[in-house]
């Protein structure tokens, strides 16, 4: 098969995702968003459940490509203040050019509550912030036991569904219209020293 074109139809099953949710995610809809003849999409992945791994392995794969950018950009960030900033450009990066791909991988993470061999694909991805926000965080001098690495992991979790909604209200009262404040004060926040 051509992998040009299977990559082509990946791409699309994750903009169809992103735009039209789980239950868009068709045969014809992924044709249409790559341009190509109708049947071409069932003709590389028969079914909805190989459209759906097709979609979380293209997912995986630019994740990992994100990875070895930030791990191939030096040795990390060398304190909280370029820690902040690397944190507060990766939100941005979520409601910016990065949207399509993770509101694709959120409508996945939906469709895995329902089929535990999608969330075996899709477990490797989340698992992973998680030890590298405990590598960023030991990077940047900062305390980085596992209970502090899952907080800033799951609070920037949470952020992501209020960044890809934009509702104005909900983002100031989240303290994510400035990010740059909110990832400062998160990680304040993280790391504070605990009363003796």
């Amino acid at each position: 098969m051509n992998q040009d074109r299977r990559d082509r139809l990946r791409d699309a099953a994750i903009a169809v995702l992103a735009q039209e949710g789980g239950r868009g995610l068709t045969h014809r809809a992924v044709d249409a968003a790559a341009a190509v003849p109708t049947g071409t999409a069932k003709n590389y992945f028969p079914t909805r459940d190989a459209l759906l791994r097709a979609a979380a392995e293209r997912c995986a794969e630019r994740y990992r490509v994100l990875a070895q950018a930030l791990a191939g950009a030096g040795p990390g960030p060398a304190d909280a203040a370029q820690l902040a900033a690397l944190l507060a450009g990766l939100l941005r990066d979520v409601a910016g050019p990065g949207r399509t791909r993770v509101l694709a991988y959120l409508e996945l993470q939906a469709e895995a509550a329902r089929r535990p061999w999608l969330a075996a694909l899709l477990d490797p991805v989340a698992a992973a912030d998680f030890t590298t926000h405990a590598y960023l965080l030991r990077a940047a001098g900062l305390p980085a036991e596992p209970a502090r690495a899952r907080a800033l992991t799951l609070a920037l979790h949470g952020a992501i569904p209020h960044l890809l909604t934009g509702a104005p209200a909900t983002l100031a009262a989240a303290g994510l219209d400035d990010l740059d404040r909110f990832t400062r004060e998160l990680l304040a926040s993280v790391c504070e020293e605990e009363d003796r």
